[in-house]
Order: C-alpha cells, then structure tokens, then sequence
C-alpha cells in the first residue's frame, strides 16, 4: 500500500515537472503574440498613416515572422535523436557487465565491445565512455541530458526556452531560430523607433497606441542585446566546429585531449552543421550531414584520423590491382 503511494506520488511529481518545463515557452509564446498585435494593429493600422509605408513594414514584418516562428516550432518540436541499438549492450552483455564486480575487469569488456563500434572519445581517465543509465556506450560527442532522461546526440545542451534538447538533430534549427530572433527584434526597434521619438515630443496624439509602441520598442532592444550575444556565442562555436560542452570540456581521444579535435576549418565546420548545399542555410530544413554517429576529426596523421584511416585498404586494393 505505503509502495502503490510513492510510485503514485512520484508520478505526480514527474507529470507536474513536465507541464512546469513548458512555462517558459508559454511566456515565449505570450510576448511574440503580443508583439504581433503591437505592430500589426497598433503600430501599421492605427498609427502609421502613410498607406504605402504599412504595406512596405507589413510586407516585410510578416517574412520575417514566418521564419521566425518556423523555426522556433523546429527547435521545440523536432526530437533529439538517440544511439541507434549497435551502441546499446546486448541482453548478454548487461547481464555480463553488471554481474562483474572488479571495475577492471568491467572497463575492459567496454574495450572489447568498442572496438566494433566508431567510438574515439574518452573519459577524463582514458576509459571508454559508457551510460550506465541508458546502458549503452556513448558515440562521439553523444551525452546524457538529465532532464530528458536520455543520450543525445551531439548533444550541445538542454535549453528551456524551447524544452527540448539541443543536439545533432535540431541544433541548425536552434541557430536559425537565433538568428531569425536578432532580425525580428532589430526590424521592430528600426521601424518603431521614429514613431517612439513622434510620441515622445508629442507630435502624436497620446492614445492606446503609444503604450504598445513605446513599450515595444524597449522589449524588442532588450532581447536584442541578449540574444545578440548569445547567437555571437554560438556563431564562434560553428566557427571552431565545437559543441557547448565541448568549449567547457576538452574531448579527450584515444591519443589525449585535444582542443580542435573536431576543428576541419572555417567552411567544412559551418558545412558540418548546415550541409553542403547552400540552398537550404536559410530554410528549417534538415541537411546537417551524417547520421549523429560518428564524425570526421582533425588529427596530425592518418592512424588518429578515421577518414584517412578508412582509405589506406582502399589505396592498397588500387595498387592490387594495378599489378
């Protein structure tokens, strides 16, 4: 009985935890749909006069806001993507694993079930990196997000703004979302700002209107600086082709920590994010390339780098044949 009541209160608790996790974005949601009636109504329908001038901020206000909030839906809705089963232990194996008392014995059954799989990552120690909650051995650049109770991909970290995790599948969509958000608010600070100094000399009369567009103009400036600066943060991240973990935490390879492990230079590292094709940089729409898995590495010769490791049998069959 006392049993069946902590389960059923831990339930709660849990359900509780996840409605509490959407308020942020609820309040997100609040301020674009009252920024939305700001400039639309208040600002383009009442205020501004000139006819040709509302069509013009109309016309570009609502291109911007359909990308805007486009890719703000990608980055909450679209899920982050997990290790497919290769990087699960066996039935077999956990049993194995968790029946094994020696920690050496056990970080050398990690080895042996590593070598099947493209993993070049270590822990701190040199071990294999293992999830002891999900049971699986993680991927390169993969980690557990405690809050959604998971292994992500490429995980870069867990943002509540959008509750979801930001990882391999949705992080070009979290850029996107940043850089659309920097448009946004800068389009309504420059559009608003010469109706804000018609109010603040009184050229206009004082009615409804001068509240919204007064109070717009302060609300779009402020989540201009902060998100400025944090697109600048992950726009230096591309750049470096690093994760937010990684910036805090040096990876460390089979051959040691390494700073730039994942750095291929400037146009492979954007390209690692928003695909070859430069057709869809802009659009929400997935083309990050591989598969979340495995990635290609900077290393100063072949035998650390997986890639070029892969062609040496290729260029040995060539010479095979040659003969």
């Amino acid at each position: 009985m006392r049993r069946g009541w902590k389960m059923s209160l831990s339930g709660g608790l849990r359900c509780c935890r996840r409605l509490l996790s959407w308020v942020p974005v609820l309040v997100i949601v609040l301020v674009v749909l009252w920024s939305y009636y700001a400039y639309v109504f208040e600002l383009c329908l009442v205020t501004v006069l000139s006819p040709a001038e509302k069509v013009i901020y109309l016309i570009f206000y609502h291109a911007i806001f359909v990308f805007f909030t486009w890719t703000y839906w990608k980055s909450i809705f679209t899920l982050p993507q997990q290790p497919n089963q290769k990087f699960h232990l066996s039935y077999s194996d956990k049993e194995r694993y968790e029946n094994e008392e020696r920690p050496e014995v056990q970080k050398q059954m990690l080895v042996d079930m590593a070598k099947k799989l493209p993993v070049y990552t270590r822990t701190g120690s040199g071990a294999v990196r293992f999830c002891d909650r999900c049971h699986l051995i993680k991927p390169d650049r993969c980690h557990h997000c405690s809050v959604c109770a998971m292994c992500v991909l490429k995980m870069d970290h867990h943002c509540p703004w959008v509750n979801n995790c930001i990882g391999f599948s949705n992080y070009k969509f979290f850029l996107q979302f940043l850089a659309y958000s920097v448009l946004y608010c800068l389009y309504i600070a420059t559009t608003v700002f010469n109706y804000f100094i018609k109010y603040w000399r009184g050229e206009l009369p004082s009615v409804r209107s001068k509240f919204h567009v007064l109070f717009l103009l302060f609300v779009a400036c402020m989540f201009f600086v902060s998100l400025v600066i944090l697109f600048g943060y992950h726009c230096w991240l591309v750049s470096r082709n690093k994760t937010t973990l990684e910036a805090f935490c040096t990876p460390v390879f089979t051959s040691g920590p390494e700073k730039n492990g994942f750095n291929l230079g400037f146009i492979k590292n954007i390209q690692q994010v928003f695909g070859d094709n430069k057709k869809f940089w802009l659009i929400p729409i997935g083309s990050s390339p591989g598969d979340g898995h495995s990635f290609p590495m900077r290393s100063m010769n072949e035998s650390q780098n997986p890639l070029l490791a892969n062609e040496e049998p290729w260029e040995d069959n060539e010479d095979e044949n040659r003969e």
